[in-house]
């Protein structure tokens, strides 16, 4: 394990976020709703907001406990974003998750009735692909309850 160092999403990282949508590999995002069912979508305005934080734009922002967001493609078998999240009212920030958004997502939401949803990291794993036939793994841990260390191997 490489030494420690803080959560920071990588730029081959945040690429893969960021270009989701286009490259046809939105995030999928698991929540639980009020009923404690667990319910899972496909969250195309998922961007990254800063070295350590995703958002999302919601058009339908619906109750529900963000658990987890997912990134998968042909090339990466599985990155997890697990986090805690929070909806801002932040016109800041606010207008900086809308921005930020897919042009195809925020065109859908041309009044700006979603809601901005920022995700503070405290977690990223999963495979990000192979390298002489030897999965490259990402696990990167941050945040107040487990310390903060990361590292690719």
């Amino acid at each position: 394990m490489p030494d420690a160092t803080p959560l920071a999403i990588t730029p081959q990282i945040a690429a893969l976020v960021d270009g989701a949508l286009d490259a046809g590999h939105p995030l999928l995002l698991a929540a639980v709703d009020a009923g404690h069912k667990p319910v899972l979508s496909y969250r195309g305005s998922t961007m990254v907001f800063s070295s350590t934080q995703l958002s999302i734009w919601a058009r339908n922002a619906d109750g529900g406990t963000l658990q987890a967001l997912m990134y998968r493609s042909a090339a990466v078998p599985m990155l997890q974003f697990i986090g805690r999240a929070r909806i801002t009212d932040d016109p800041g920030e606010r207008d900086r998750a809308f921005n930020l958004s897919n042009e195809r997502e925020r065109a859908r939401d041309p009044d700006r009735k979603g809601q901005a949803v920022i995700v503070e990291l405290d977690q990223i794993t999963g495979v990000l692909g192979l390298r002489d036939n030897s999965p490259i793994f990402c696990n990167m841990v941050g945040g107040p309850a487990s310390g903060t260390r990361s590292g690719l191997v």
